[in-house]
């Protein structure tokens, strides 16, 4: 930003690559990451593992305990310095950048939300074809698993 920073934070479903969860921050610390991720976890349920780097955000008490009180939840992070543990995100912190952020650069929190991260990630969920998958955008992947396995319950 012109002054200052803002933060993105974002949970990736990596089967389907469906951004699940995602916030922006003019600070990075660990209340707005928990919150983010219990929207998240209301919204689409509990994960088997969840993944994240080294950050003070990701190793402090309030975020361990609250994965720690999903109780079926592993807890994953990355080998410190090691981006490419988690490769997916990283790349959907590339493409949003380079694809978006790069090119126009916001002149506030409220553009960055609404016109940068809120436009994008709906393009990306919806729309960006990703040949990992297919060349189908992450929201065909992640409702046809979502479908399958309510019809395997029912």
């Amino acid at each position: 930003m012109r002054r200052g920073f803002m933060y993105l934070v974002a949970i990736i479903d990596v089967y389907s690559r469906y951004l699940v969860g995602w916030a922006v921050s003019n600070t990075m610390d660990a209340d707005w990451v928990v919150e983010c991720l219990k929207t998240t976890v209301q919204r689409h349920g509990t994960p088997e593992i969840i993944n994240s780097d080294q950050g003070s955000q990701f190793t402090g008490h309030e975020y361990i305990e609250y994965i720690k009180s999903l109780k079926t939840v592993n807890i994953s992070m990355d080998g410190k310095g090691r981006a490419t543990d988690n490769a997916y995100i990283e790349r959907f912190f590339r493409s949003i950048t380079y694809e978006k952020l790069y090119l126009h650069e916001p002149k506030d929190g409220k553009e960055l939300f609404f016109d940068m991260c809120k436009t994008y990630i709906s393009f990306y969920n919806d729309q960006r074809g990703h040949s990992s998958i297919g060349d189908v955008p992450p929201t065909w992947v992640y409702r046809s698993a979502a479908y399958y396995l309510f019809r395997k319950i029912k």
